[in-house]
């Protein structure tokens, strides 16, 4: 039996990363193939498209880091614990990248959003989906952090976007100034908007 084909990873993986470190507009077919080590005839035989292979990506991505997320914000783990270990695996990831690209990368699915919100709105479409499946992980802490006493009183809706537009805002700052510097202010930040009323370990 011969060797069964992970081209279709491989095209997954290109994307997620060409994405990533780059610009989606700027990224082609060839560039893709040549990244990923296939053909193009193998691109077609899987994608009808680069978007049809942008909105595969992204989706494969979301589903694998969905279920690290799931660890991260186990009930197990403190409300404000879980918000404050994710922006700590954020900034942990966001220097892994600066080590291997030599740039700061910040959030690739805002990057791409903000690259396609008004030439592809089928992928800007799912992406705000996967954004919106995002923030039921900070609204579900902030919910339970309410519910013991360590999270300010309100609209836990609001706080979950409140939260997650600082942290994106940082992680845009962080990629325009090629510094990591401004996710200093991650976790003392959070804590400031949801106004702590316990110490998080």
């Amino acid at each position: 039996m011969g060797r069964v084909s992970d081209a279709r990873e491989r095209l997954l993986e290109a994307m997620m990363e060409l994405i990533w470190t780059g610009s989606y507009g700027r990224t082609s077919v060839d560039h893709i193939c040549e990244h990923a080590g296939v053909k193009k005839g193998s691109f077609y035989h899987f994608f009808e498209s680069k978007s049809a292979l942008a909105l595969a990506a992204i989706d494969h991505g979301w589903a694998e880091h969905r279920l690290h997320l799931e660890a991260v914000f186990s009930p197990e783990t403190p409300p404000l614990g879980r918000i404050l270990r994710c922006f700590r695996e954020f900034r942990e990831e966001q220097e892994e990248l600066l080590a291997k690209h030599g740039r700061v990368l910040g959030c690739p699915v805002h990057s791409l959003g903000a690259e396609v919100a008004t030439t592809d709105p089928e992928l800007r479409d799912r992406l705000q989906e996967i954004l919106a499946e995002f923030l039921t992980y900070y609204e579900t802490a902030i919910r339970d952090g309410q519910a013991e006493g360590s999270v300010v009183p309100g609209d836990p809706g609001m706080l979950a976007r409140m939260v997650f537009a600082f942290s994106e805002g940082l992680l845009l700052h962080a990629r325009m100034k090629n510094d990591l510097a401004p996710l200093d202010d991650f976790e003392s930040g959070a804590l400031h908007l949801l106004a702590a009323k316990v110490p998080v370990s």
